[in-house]
């Protein structure tokens, strides 16, 4: 592997890294929110019961792309080959889709957009995810 491509592989496992530690920052966000929403409605929730909730019940449904999204770079990063050019730009891809914020859009779409409207803290962990998004382009 030349030094360019060594580079390059560090370059991306970094972001990945940091795209992964932004990402969980704002799914807790985004989580303690509809928790807070579901426990309004079901009464407080044992973390075994939550668990079952965000797994099977629909209200929890629209975060489970950020989860997915975070095994996978938990994945790449944990694999033991390095992760290729075109796995990082699919990830920052997907990353761009959900941080889509869209009144009028799918239903992930309008309720992070309900999230940006009413969590401060959603808007500045959502600042922070574009921030590590803003240099990097699929290639």
């Amino acid at each position: 592997m030349s030094e360019q491509d060594l580079g390059e592989v560090r370059q991306g496992e970094k972001l990945l890294s940091d795209l992964r530690h932004a990402l969980l920052r704002l799914h807790k966000i985004l989580l303690d929110w509809e928790r807070s929403g579901y426990e309004r409605i079901h009464g407080r929730q044992s973390s075994q019961d939550l668990l079952q909730a965000l797994l099977n019940d629909p209200q929890f449904a629209w975060l489970r792309p950020m989860s997915q999204l975070i095994v996978r770079i938990d994945e790449l990063l944990g694999d033991k080959t390095p992760p290729m050019r075109n796995d990082v730009d699919a990830v920052t891809s997907q990353v761009r889709s959900l941080t889509t914020a869209n009144q009028n859009g799918d239903t992930y779409e309008r309720r992070y957009d309900m999230a940006l409207q009413e969590i401060p803290d959603a808007v500045f962990a959502h600042r922070d995810l574009l921030a590590l998004l803003k240099d990097e382009r699929p290639s």
